[in-house]
């Protein structure tokens, strides 16, 4: 009689969601994911100016001097804590409508390896013609690697010539990327436009 009485009472609880932890397992509620960024990311280390020269200049193949001008006129416009960077080449072309198609490594001091990247954009403007280069990016406000793949609007009206590179600026959501590239075939036209991220080649620049 006491047996019955004690399944009753439990079932009872278990109705009105007062079960103790160890009897209410069956009723977990499901892990939700976060929402990036996250207060935990915000710890995540930033790259600092050396750092950011030395690896600069070795990924473009060009002097620390010239790479220095490029990083120290981005850290005056931007802040001195980029948490990435993205080393790699890029190919691009135009005809009033121009596409870009990147790809290279995002490295971050937090990540136990880089990881591939990829990017693709279109623009619209007035310049004409085609160039390769190499592109050495500073990632402002990425605590999570997931967070790069997304679709970037070029801030127009960026774009300048520094030392010889053409630097402009992209931001979505608080992240604010600053490609740097080569300055030989460069096409300061294209940069207005929107670029996006991906973790595999998109033939399509949308």
């Amino acid at each position: 009689m006491h047996r019955r009485q004690l399944i009753r009472s439990s079932l009872g609880l278990a109705a009105a969601g007062a079960l103790p932890m160890g009897l209410g397992a069956c009723a977990t509620r499901q892990p939700v994911d976060p929402n990036y960024p996250i207060a935990s990311d915000q710890t995540a280390q930033a790259y600092t100016f050396e750092e950011l020269v030395a690896a600069g200049s070795r990924e473009m193949g060009i002097a620390a001097e010239a790479m220095g001008s490029a990083i120290e006129r981005i850290f005056a416009e931007q802040g001195d804590r980029p948490t990435a960077y993205i080393a790699g080449e890029e190919a691009a072309g135009a005809a009033a409508v121009g596409v870009r198609y990147g790809r290279g490594a995002l490295h971050m001091k937090d990540l136990s390896a880089s990881q591939e990247v990829f990017w693709q954009g279109i623009s619209i403007g007035w310049d004409v013609g085609g160039n390769a280069s190499r592109v050495f990016t500073l990632v402002y406000g990425l605590y999570h690697p997931d967070m790069l793949y997304r679709r970037y609007p070029g801030v127009e009206g960026s774009a300048y010539l520094v030392a010889g590179l053409g630097v402009n600026y992209q931001r979505a959501d608080g992240i604010v990327l600053a490609p740097i590239r080569t300055g030989v075939g460069l096409r300061l036209g294209a940069n207005v436009g929107t670029m996006s991220y991906s973790r595999q080649r998109n033939i399509l620049p949308f």
